[in-house]
């Protein structure tokens, strides 16, 4: 994928910002609202799954809405207004309209103590709970008062909604590009991975593609459980390489997060990818806790996919606050993730097998044009005929371009190039998939 020079970090930063007021949750219109802008910028299909579904060992639960919700002292004052802040409301809190005692209000609110001014993030997915959060200050400072409680909510059987962009390219098999979209205002966990997912499917609609992609847009866990479930013999099979993206927003390195298998075509790729860039980076091997990977790669699966971020959900202080705002992901960030998640996929799409038709020495190339092919100079000659010394030696029908860019630590673009040259002189021949 050859990126061409653009703003991409500031365009990453506006969808991110166009998306970060609404209220998503698993279910509910708010996630329908986000796939409705994203519709904007690619070809999306919105899938929806009744409530009730079963789906693997889960159900698919009740759809939530909310529309208002406060805590109002006896002068009338709002001192929580999730219309200032879609994070004051526990997300899946049933419907409350009720008058508490500061004493028993407190039993239903969530702060955090070491973050005195930030909102935390929480949820109840799978019981009938309600809860508000609010800054610890803001609580520290409430008088003692009864107090009016109100969530104007709905928990009824509706569906879970889901997102899927599906890129044909000249093969059936699949590279499967995941991201979670159940998190309200939170621009770095959540925000960031689906703008990300959004401009790699429209940079890869405007070429040409051996793989199909397959980008979803879904809630996390059930979102992935639900799609396995419903495509287990249909395009599950298909995939052969895959990341999930979260987190790929925020000013740390990037962090690979390996597949089940550990050595999947796709942690090599990202494993090059992040080496040949020169920067920081961390690799880490898989663990069965995390975002959606641990569904793809569930040993009934056991599928190929990484899951690309920058720094970890949890180890930053920001992480399920509302300190994970739009002043906290930053256009640089977002432009080197999306340069490196595109540079994965590159590698992917164009890892190919040769086969040497000359091997019993080498062939003699001076005749054929090919020692100074790439021409600007004779330090740019001597490393691309390297680079055809070594594409000729190890294409046996074995190494793949990836193997050999990674044995003479090579670019992979110029090792591609060799390839190239090679087969236009009949030097090589591609082996099928």
């Amino acid at each position: 994928m050859t990126i061409v020079s653009e703003k991409i970090g500031d365009r990453l930063y506006e969808l991110i910002s166009d998306l970060f007021p609404l209220c998503r949750s698993i279910t509910g219109d708010g996630v329908r609202r986000t796939l409705e802008i994203l519709r904007r910028e690619i070809p999306l299909q919105v899938r929806e799954v009744p409530s009730g579904t079963a789906v693997l060992d889960w159900t698919v639960p009740n759809e939530w809405n909310i529309r208002d919700a406060y805590i109002r002292a006896s002068d009338g004052r709002r001192v929580v207004d999730f219309h200032a802040s879609n994070l004051h409301v526990m997300s899946y809190s049933r419907p409350v309209n009720a008058s508490l005692s500061l004493k028993d209000l407190k039993s239903r609110i969530y702060t955090l103590p070491d973050r005195l001014d930030d909102i935390p993030y929480r949820t109840s997915y799978y019981a009938d709970a309600w809860a508000f959060c609010m800054s610890h200050r803001a609580l520290a400072a409430l008088p003692d008062d009864v107090y009016e409680v109100r969530i104007d909510s709905s928990l009824a059987p509706g569906s879970l909604t889901y997102g899927e962009c599906y890129l044909p390219g000249a093969l059936d098999d699949e590279i499967l590009i995941s991201c979670h979209i159940c998190h309200p205002s939170l621009a770095n966990d959540n925000l960031s991975g689906i703008a990300l997912a959004t401009l790699l499917a429209q940079r890869l609609q405007r070429q040409s593609r051996r793989y199909s992609y397959r980008f979803i847009f879904i809630p996390g866990t059930i979102g992935s459980i639900t799609w396995l479930a419903l495509n287990e013999h249909d395009a599950v099979p298909k995939v052969k390489h895959g990341l999930v993206i979260a987190c790929a927003g925020d000013p740390g390195s990037v962090t690979y997060k390996r597949t089940r298998q550990g050595s999947a075509e796709v942690d090599r790729a990202a494993a090059y990818v992040l080496a040949q860039a020169g920067d920081r980076y961390a690799l880490r091997d898989f663990s069965p806790y995390g975002y959606d990977e641990r569904q793809f790669c569930s040993p009934g699966f056991n599928l190929p996919v990484g899951c690309f971020m920058r720094t970890p959900h949890g180890e930053f202080p920001e992480y399920h606050t509302s300190a994970d705002n739009l002043d906290f992901v930053r256009p640089a960030a977002l432009e080197d993730s999306f340069r490196k998640c595109a540079a994965i996929l590159q590698v992917l799409d164009d890892n190919r097998r040769y086969l040497n038709t000359n091997p019993k020495g080498e062939p003699q190339l001076g005749r054929r044009g090919l020692y100074g092919a790439l021409g600007g100079g004779p330090a740019t000659a001597r490393a691309f005929e390297q680079t055809i010394l070594w594409v000729l030696n190890y294409s046996d029908g074995r190494h793949t371009l990836l193997d050999i860019a990674e044995r003479g630590r090579l670019p992979f673009d110029q090792v591609k190039s060799a390839a190239e040259v090679l087969e236009k002189h009949g030097l090589l021949t591609e082996l099928p998939t």
